[in-house]
């Protein structure tokens, strides 16, 4: 991991070290500075990555390590950059005062001429450096400069196939806004009384106007609740408690593929029902989504009659065994401090160690072929000689 200054990283959180300081004492939980919340949170898994690999140096650890940060580069298998480019975008995307360029456009040109000028990035070309983008509209500036490198994002829907694709990227899980019920709270198929529930922004662009769609579709049904809502007041709260009393949660395509909302419904205990048809989903080489998921395509999703008819007819035994595959996968999308087995940042780094294996392969092919070309186009200079 490199040791950018604190203006990448902690800093934008308001840290300020001592003097020739870059990071904060990771030991101490009084010296982490706090991410901010509220929609901030779900695109944070930036700070959670760079704290697990500062943590990971720290004497006397107590969790295991399925990433270490290492001091030589040449020992690393891949090269994270701690750069937390959701929340420069989130706080310092807008022109203040007399500025020409915004805090967050000015952070990313810095970015890439610093990678460019490491010889850890010359050495493959960026193909064995990790750069989180999880918000969409993170690293906009900078992308396309260091696509050759490992993203971790949400979905592929703002960028082009050539910058963003699933050979060489990670998608990771948002951090869920609402509260993780316990098992023992959970309720069974009886004790949930609504059968469908969305609420959210219902008016979106794109992909999203499919909302609207079934908006009027289900908004009248006796057992549906589809509402507008948002995270003001007590919004959070209770979309959690409708999420918790209802057999089926709607993650429904809005202005890009995905959205925390599919987090929300696993962290409830609501079977999801996935209405996205671009959406790619966390870690799904190695989990079977089908298992305590639902996923209907757009075009039968509008379908007068289609949607409600096919959630009544699940039976509750079906949706009982899918009810308790969720309550055992839920903490694969959990964030927390320090990691532990199988939580959300185990399981990033497990699916980041999966990729680097298939680019190390990719890379020590092209060499294989370029060294013998180099060999022929040696011997002939060789023989003209």
């Amino acid at each position: 991991m490199y040791d950018l200054p604190p203006e990448f990283h902690f800093g934008l959180l308001g840290w300020k070290g001592k003097a020739n300081e870059t990071w904060p004492d990771v030991s101490l939980r009084s010296q982490i500075p706090p991410y901010p919340g509220g929609l901030n949170l779900q695109h944070s898994m930036e700070y959670w990555l760079t704290l697990d690999l500062l943590l990971s140096n720290t004497a006397n650890l107590e969790r295991p390590c399925s990433a270490i940060r290492v001091k030589n580069s040449s020992q690393a298998d891949v090269i994270f950059v701690p750069f937390f480019s959701s929340l420069s975008y989130n706080r310092h995307s807008k022109i203040h005062g007399k500025e020409k360029i915004s805090v967050n456009e000015m952070l990313q040109k810095k970015l890439v001429q610093f990678l460019k000028d490491q010889d850890e990035w010359k050495r493959l070309g960026g193909h064995d450096h990790i750069v989180v983008a999880h918000h969409p509209n993170g690293m906009v500036d900078a992308r396309k400069k260091l696509g050759s490198a490992m993203f971790v994002l949400a979905d592929f829907g703002r960028y082009p196939m050539e910058i963003a694709n699933i050979e060489k990227d990670i998608i990771a899980p948002y951090m869920h806004l609402v509260r993780a019920i316990p098992s023992s709270e959970s309720l069974p198929f009886e004790k949930r009384p609504t059968l469908v529930y969305f609420q959210g922004a219902i008016y979106r662009k794109d992909g999203g106007v499919i909302r609207q769609e079934l908006y009027y579709l289900l908004k009248d049904e006796k057992d549906v609740h589809f509402a507008f809502g948002s995270i003001r007041g007590d919004g959070v709260k209770n979309a959690g408690q409708g999420m918790a009393s209802s057999k089926f949660c709607l993650n429904i395509a809005g202005d890009t593929p995905s959205s925390n909302r599919l987090f929300d419904a696993i962290a409830s205990h609501c079977v999801p029902v996935i209405i996205s048809d671009e959406i790619e989903l966390p870690y799904e080489d190695v989990l079977d989504y089908s298992e305590f998921c639902i996923t209907v395509n757009s075009s039968n999703a509008i379908r007068e009659g289609f949607l409600l008819n096919l959630l009544r007819g699940v039976k509750q035994d079906k949706w009982t065994k899918m009810w308790e595959r969720l309550k055992e996968i839920v903490h694969y999308f959990e964030y927390q401090y320090p990691s532990q087995p199988g939580d959300a940042v185990d399981m990033i780094w497990q699916a980041v160690s999966r990729k680097a294996s298939s680019i190390r392969f990719k890379i020590h092919r092209q060499k294989r072929y370029n060294r013998s070309q180099l060999m022929v186009n040696n011997d002939l200079n060789e023989e003209s000689y």
